[in-house]
């Protein structure tokens, strides 16, 4: 995080935020499960597991397709090579896109997971040598990272090095409200709102310069 440009840094806080207003609206929609925070479907599979039930089938379908969403993203960026940005998002876009006719067509849980392979994609926009460099859909690390940044600080360190690892988790938890909101006055057609806003986060990347989330 530290080492991408101010502009890479505000599209990893804007990616972000379209993750946590996502997740919300795949946790509404599903009932309590997640597309994006697969520690917390991990749970849910145990749980689902130990007790014999659905939950079980549901929390590990979300998991296979989070997976899958990240070799389709990274197999995408390493098709584009120097578009690999833009080729990204405008997967992530169209899987959003997705969804929604998925809950148009009243497929119930189903629809979630085209939801779960974009989250998945997305976390491969910047990544780097096999590694992700900066997780957009996952908030423990960042936040420990953010304590870690704190403490230099304290201790005479970069004064402000913290500021981007915060700057991340405000994008999820605003993301995450906007869900909510959305969700509540509009249901899960309040996805359009993600599919608009990814849309122009990929334009955005298509006229901008590429190239500072290395390889995949």
């Amino acid at each position: 995080m530290l080492q991408l440009d101010p502009r890479a840094k505000l599209l990893a806080a804007a990616f972000s935020a379209v993750a946590g207003f996502v997740d919300v609206i795949g946790f509404l929609m599903t009932g309590g499960f997640f597309v994006s925070f697969m520690s917390g479907n991990s749970t849910r599979l145990g749980v689902g597991l130990a007790g014999g039930n659905w939950t079980a089938v549901v929390a590990g379908g979300l998991i296979l397709a989070f997976v899958i969403g990240v070799v389709v993203g990274a197999s995408v960026g390493r098709l584009a090579r120097a578009s690999k940005e833009s080729a990204i998002l405008g997967l992530v876009t169209g899987l959003l896109a997705l969804s929604l006719v998925a809950h148009w067509l009243d497929l119930g849980v189903l629809a979630a997971i085209p939801l779960a392979l974009a989250m998945g994609a997305q976390n491969t926009v910047f990544a780097e040598n096999g590694e992700v460099r900066v997780g957009l859909t996952y908030m423990t690390g960042t936040l420990v990272k953010l304590g870690k940044r704190i403490t230099v600080a304290l201790w005479g360190g970069e004064r402000f090095g913290w500021v981007p690892f915060l700057l991340l988790w405000l994008g999820l938890l605003a993301g995450a409200v906007m869900g909510a909101a959305g969700f509540a006055l509009f249901g899960a057609n309040a996805l359009i709102a993600a599919v608009g806003a990814m849309l122009g986060l990929t334009l955005v990347s298509v006229t901008g310069p590429q190239g500072q989330s290395g390889g995949v």
